[in-house]
């Protein structure tokens, strides 16, 4: 079977074309040291609604399925540009949350539309008053105002710990985010199914919902991963996002 090798911002994923896999065989492709190695699994097919380029669906490198996942979309979209799957730079691929447009942009970088998002309550766990947000999936944000504070958490044990909080019943991605300047974020984010991750595109959209919200930045917000940065744009209760993907090689593997 082939594959190709696909990241945004360090975020990384194996993307193939046709059947979907079982868990097991994710998790062996995922494994970094036995497989391939990533952070999900992206596969592409024929689109499910009229008008649609193609259709991608998404696991976690745990075997588990992803409902969302924003640097994959923005793959996706440069995959279908880059195989001649499109025309044109502007289209609509399938997901599992909806249609999403996506725009290849001059300079290589996908700018990709995730949806509505939106804001819930307070939750308290491991320590921290997160607020919830839906953006396809769920999400805990919180923010602590010095760099340090972010630097020096064991985020691993606090994103498995808010696992089995009981106002997410079946998971959450956990973020962490400090203001480094005007309507801009740094942020480190631990993914369920995958643990921390050196960047989430629908993590990037939680955090620049709930500082929209409270009043720490406007529609346009800069979120800063340790994989790089990443745009969003929130339009009504729309996020957008904008940042590169990039193939980094491609190659077969047994079925």
């Amino acid at each position: 079977m082939e594959f190709l090798k696909m990241e945004g911002m360090g975020n990384d994923f194996v993307v193939t074309e046709g059947l979907a896999p079982d868990p097991d065989q994710v998790r062996a492709w995922c494994d970094r040291r036995l497989g391939i190695g990533a952070d999900g699994v992206l596969v592409i097919a024929e689109p499910a609604h009229p008008g649609a380029a193609a259709r991608m669906s998404l696991w976690n490198s745990d075997g588990s399925v992803a409902e969302s996942c924003g640097n994959g979309l923005r793959c996706v979209a440069r995959y279908l540009f880059d195989r001649g799957w499109v025309d044109g730079r502007r289209f609509i691929v399938d997901t599992p949350t909806g249609p999403s447009e996506v725009e290849v942009m001059a300079d290589g970088s996908v700018r990709a539309e995730l949806g509505t998002y939106r804001i819930g309550g307070s939750v308290t766990g491991s320590g921290y008053e997160f607020v919830s947000v839906s953006v396809g999936n769920p999400h805990a944000v919180t923010f602590m105002e010095e760099t340090g504070e972010v630097d020096g958490l064991n985020l691993g044990e606090i994103g498995s710990l808010m696992q089995d909080h009981p106002a997410f019943p079946d998971g959450v991605n956990v973020e962490f985010a400090t203001p480094v300047g005007p309507g801009a974020f740094r942020v480190r984010v631990w993914e369920r199914g995958a643990g921390e991750t050196r960047a989430c595109g629908t993590g990037a959209a939680a955090v620049a919902a709930v500082a929209h919200a409270q009043g720490r930045a406007g529609p346009a917000v800069e979120i800063r991963y340790p994989g790089g940065s990443l745009g969003v744009e929130l339009a009504g209760e729309a996020a957008w996002i904008r940042g590169p993907a990039v193939s980094v090689f491609a190659g077969t593997i047994p079925a």
